[in-house]
């Protein structure tokens, strides 16, 4: 027999000679020594007849003990392998269970849990003897788990990266927008935008320029987008005061020109909320020029649930997307049953 044992996991192995326990009676009991692991005392029982008559003996039964006392539950992961003839484990005969330890009961005894029919006898013995036909090897292994697992801190990627943003440190390209100028560092966009990527990396021309007029798009607007792209983070509504719709909707055309798809679907639920009879036509608009199904659900949704269609159709709004899709009012009309 051997023990091994590392922090909270021990290992035990059974080796057993087969002619021996011909002649030992049913529940003969064979232990491991008492192992010490996450503050409590176990031990490995193997009865090699099993420990009830009534199959006569026919299995081999392991159990995971927990000797020592303890005031609280504790949980331990036992596993139970057979050896091959090559010393190797069996996949074949191979079993493992979870179990909580209850505190110690008054009286004496011990905690046991495990395999009460482990492996047969017979098998035992026609498949896993060692080659000398007098022995064979059980190995368990077991892990005590403790309550509380080991605090991880959240991810802080993403304001290294708005910090590296803001130094402008090791920038290798700029953005001008409406006469400002935005540092930046080609490969972080290129590894958040295919569009960025084909423009700064691909074949362009930009790919060699170290500053790009961008038009189409204000300087608020971008610095705002540029700040997602560096952290993934989009700005709160109390950030953005009146003008947060204003702010989600150029948000949404721009994440749109440069395959942002998250901010794209972030800005898309943030319009939802906004969603009233003067803004749903308007909203409308956006869901369609821009494809976001959702959000035109919830438009469409709006105008049949709320009944409101009769009063944003009145909307100045109402009329200018008429125009611009004119087969958005059959489709309307055909829902709301107008």
């Amino acid at each position: 027999m051997s023990a091994s044992m590392f922090e909270s996991c021990f290992m035990h192995q059974f080796r057993v000679s087969y002619s021996a326990t011909e002649a030992v009676a049913i529940g003969h009991l064979v232990s491991s020594e008492e192992i010490s692991a996450g503050g409590h005392l176990w031990r490995f029982d193997c009865y090699p007849r099993g420990i009830s008559k009534h199959d006569n003996g026919e299995y081999v039964s392991i159990f995971l003990c927990r000797v020592s006392e303890s005031k609280d539950d504790v949980k331990a992961i036992m596993e139970a392998f057979v050896m091959d003839r090559d010393g190797a484990l069996s996949s074949a005969h191979r079993n493992s269970i979870v179990h909580v330890y209850p505190p110690k009961r008054k009286g004496g005894g011990f905690n046991a849990w495990g395999f009460y029919r482990f492996v047969k006898r017979s098998v035992l013995k026609s498949l896993y003897m060692a080659n000398d036909g007098s022995s064979f090897i059980i190995s368990c292994g077991a892990k005590v788990v403790g309550d509380e697992p080991i605090d991880v801190p959240p991810s802080d990627i993403g304001s290294h990266l708005g910090l590296l943003l803001d130094s402008a440190s090791g920038a290798d390209v700029s953005f001008v927008v409406d006469g400002k100028k935005f540092p930046a560092h080609r490969a972080v966009l290129a590894a958040r935008s295919p569009v960025l990527k084909a423009q700064l990396l691909g074949s362009m021309a930009d790919t060699k320029m170290s500053s790009i007029a961008l038009h189409d798009i204000s300087p608020v607007t971008f610095k705002v987008m540029l700040r997602f792209i560096y952290t993934d983070a989009c700005p709160a509504e109390a950030e953005l005061g009146e003008s947060a719709r204003e702010m989600f909707k150029h948000l949404l055309a721009a994440a749109d020109r440069f395959a942002l798809d998250r901010l794209k679907f972030l800005c898309a639920r943030k319009l939802c909320d906004y969603v009233s009879v003067e803004t749903v036509a308007e909203t409308f608009a956006c869901a369609e020029t821009y494809n976001c199904p959702q959000l035109n659900k919830k438009c469409v949704d709006f105008f049949v649930e709320e009944n409101n269609f009769k009063k944003a159709v009145l909307t100045d709004g109402f009329v200018q997307v008429a125009q611009k899709f004119p087969s958005i009012l059959a489709e309307l009309r055909e829902k709301v049953g107008a």
